[in-house]
């Protein structure tokens, strides 16, 4: 027994948890979907335990309080990433403008396997944004104007922005720098109801020079797009994207027929008539959830104060020693000159 209480304390183990851990965020690296969550978790988990064992069984740790208290603090984050890394979540969803969320728009989604959340009752729709930015295209402050149902039902209106994200139940939308133009459609069928839609745009001024998509009509053929912008962008002046200050010429392209629409114009097509209403803008959110964050921070700052502590009172203790060592020294240099 006590050789594998040893065992489990010792720094070999250590050495092997830390190397395994390396491998392990290695291979988890960007977060990519075929890789489990496990290759972290488990290294994770044997640090764990080899630091239970050592503060259990050696006294140069629980014999010292801020030694002590930096290990527990220690474990405590060792603990706290491996539990974040079970139930952590993240996506992303693109909103457009007067778009209402659900969590069926969020895409590209990885979560621990024991992640559970209130996503499905986050409530809130996208307004209008403004991302301003200084000449050579550096982008600053970004400004999204969203509306979020409280408690009560009641609409409230928010500012959310890069450093500035929306916090409902625990979930984080934070602005991205991926967000574009949608021209607003309406497809008016031969026969059927008209159905009014959007075609987002590649992210804008990303790829300023290929503002192109496509659309297929129920029981037609592919619709291309090509949308033609002027927003005042500038590469040697500040700027600023605002669909407000924004004109814009909608190029439908229909097998070999040509058309160019402005908002409120419409053209015949096969199968149907389709009308351009508007421009809008869509913003690209990233979401994060993590219910550890807050502990992760106080874990951390028990540990600093732990280490601090400790440092402290080994370095009160070297000076109050070599204070003692200069006394007595200066004592028996006196006792020798009255002597002599």
């Amino acid at each position: 027994m006590i050789v594998f209480r040893k065992l489990l304390s010792s720094t070999r183990l250590t050495i092997v948890g830390m190397a395994l851990l390396a491998v392990g965020s290695s291979l988890i690296y960007g977060n990519p979907a075929e890789v489990p969550v496990w290759v972290l978790v488990a290294p994770l988990s044997v640090l764990a335990v080899n630091l239970v064992a050592a503060i259990a069984t050696n006294p140069r740790i629980n014999r010292r309080p801020g030694l002590l208290m930096f290990h527990i603090g220690l474990l405590a984050v060792v603990v706290l990433v491996g539990v974040g890394r079970l139930t952590h979540y993240e996506a992303h969803v693109e909103m457009v403008d007067g778009q209402q969320f659900t969590i069926d728009d969020a895409i590209d989604v990885k979560s621990g396997p024991f992640h559970s959340g209130n996503l499905d009752q986050v409530q809130f729709a996208q307004g209008p944004f403004t991302v301003d930015y200084q000449p050579m295209l550096v982008r600053g402050s970004t400004r999204s104007h969203i509306r979020v149902r409280n408690e009560k039902g009641e609409w409230q209106a928010r500012v959310i922005g890069d450093d500035t994200p929306l916090v409902i139940d625990g979930y984080r939308f934070y602005t991205t720098f991926n967000k574009g133009f949608t021209p607003v459609l309406t497809w008016l069928p031969d026969a059927g109801a008209p159905v009014t839609g959007t075609v987002n745009m590649p992210s804008y001024p990303l790829f300023d020079f290929k503002q192109s998509n496509s659309w297929t009509p129920v029981g037609g053929r592919e619709i291309k797009f090509w949308l033609q912008l002027d927003t005042g962008l500038r590469q040697d002046a500040a700027w600023t994207l605002d669909v407000r200050r924004t004109g814009s010429v909608l190029v439908v392209n229909d097998g070999d027929r040509r058309v160019e629409l402005k908002p409120g114009d419409e053209t015949v097509l096969d199968g149907g008539r389709l009308r351009y209403e508007q421009l809008r803008q869509w913003m690209g959110y990233k979401i994060f959830f993590d219910p550890t964050l807050r502990w992760l921070f106080l874990a951390s700052i028990l540990g600093v104060i732990g280490l601090a502590s400790h440092y402290w009172r080994t370095f009160t203790a070297v000076h109050a020693a070599t204070d003692k060592i200069t006394a007595l020294n200066s004592a028996s240099s006196a006792a020798l000159t009255n002597k002599g």
